[in-house]
């Protein structure tokens, strides 16, 4: 994507176990993750004589020695106020968990991201491989990549230390004062299920999660559990909520990648990303019906690993379940049960 009318303040990020001050009272942490999108974005907001804490990196040896170095590093002699958790996501809330039981800290998370999270953290080990192999089965995903991402995609999701068993919730239009601030909550779908935001107003920061990234698109997914979840269509209307809702001049401080200015512009590119890839998928659909499978590589130009194939199937089946929704395609089912789709 062009991002050439977006601004970057800052030129290069923290190291890893390392801060940035990227406003007054907010500090920037960056956490290594083992996978092609190699880092998440933490950051600590100053409350009394501590920090509340947005967001919590991975359970991997790599992330825990980041948060050590940082806790013993630039953190040392301030204590952690709080725990935010922005969505369900492992690389959001994978040390909820451990931060919260060594500082005895207060978990605050929309409703449906921590019971999701509850949800996995009390599932069986293989966390519903039944349910997910026939639906990517279903889907026309062949046998052997199913059990490959079964086995090796779904692995991610093992890498948390769990919630607390008690939580404070973060709601919609909620004023949330954390120090010296006052932040609104927002919300949105598609990405995950309620992902909250914060924004400062006065400050003009937008602590926008996953939602809206500056030069990648957001996972918009669909999965076992509701398969014919129009979740492409509860992101954009996120999206077109957050336009309305959140100036064009906020500093953008996103879950991945470099805090930016030009929400607005960046907002429009996510858009037309998304409807170019519906595009695609109406123009392959146009002569023969198509499984989400098969619509894979015209949507992914590259190889995928395991973890990318799982992520990328649901991506597309989110476009289809959308197409679906607005009459853009109709679906076919075959005798053996298999779903595919043809362009109306």
């Amino acid at each position: 994507m062009d991002n050439t009318v977006l601004d970057y303040p800052f030129a290069e990020p923290p190291r890893f176990g390392e801060t940035m001050t990227v406003a007054p009272g907010v500090l920037w942490l960056r956490l290594p993750l083992p996978y092609r999108l190699d880092h998440v974005n933490i950051y600590l907001l100053e409350e009394g004589d501590g920090y509340a804490v947005l967001d919590t990196g991975l359970d991997t040896p790599d992330c825990r020695a980041a948060w050590q170095a940082a806790l013993s590093g630039p953190l040392a002699g301030r204590r952690l106020t709080r725990l935010l958790v922005t969505h369900f996501h492992p690389d959001h809330v994978g040390l909820a968990g451990w931060l919260a039981e060594r500082f005895d800290l207060p978990l605050w998370m929309p409703r449906p991201e921590y019971l999701f999270s509850l949800a996995l953290q009390f599932a069986p080990g293989d966390l519903g491989a039944e349910m997910n192999r026939a639906f990517y089965l279903r889907h026309g995903l062949p046998s052997a990549v199913v059990e490959a991402v079964l086995v090796r995609g779904h692995e991610y999701l093992h890498h948390t230390t769990g919630v607390p068993t008690t939580y404070r919730r973060l709601l919609a239009g909620q004023v949330l004062p954390i120090g010296a601030r006052t932040p609104t909550v927002l919300t949105g779908g598609g990405h995950a299920l309620e992902q909250a935001m914060l924004l400062s107003a006065p400050e003009r920061l937008f602590f926008a999660a996953d939602q809206v990234i500056a030069r990648i698109s957001p996972n918009v997914s669909v999965f076992a559990m509701e398969p014919g979840a129009d979740a492409l269509g509860a992101y954009l209307s996120s999206l077109a909520a957050i336009r309305e809702t959140v100036r064009d001049d906020v500093l953008v401080l996103p879950g991945h990648g470099l805090p930016f200015r030009g929400l607005h512009a960046r907002i429009g590119e996510l858009v037309l990303h998304h409807a170019q890839r519906c595009a695609a998928i109406a123009e392959a659909c146009r002569t023969e019906p198509r499984s989400a499978a098969d619509l894979i590589p015209v949507v992914f130009h590259r190889v995928l690993d395991e973890h990318q194939t799982g992520f990328a199937f649901g991506e597309v089946l989110a476009h289809v379940n959308r197409m679906l929704a607005t009459g853009e395609l109709h679906r076919e089912t075959d005798a053996a049960g298999q779903e595919r789709y043809r362009t109306v």
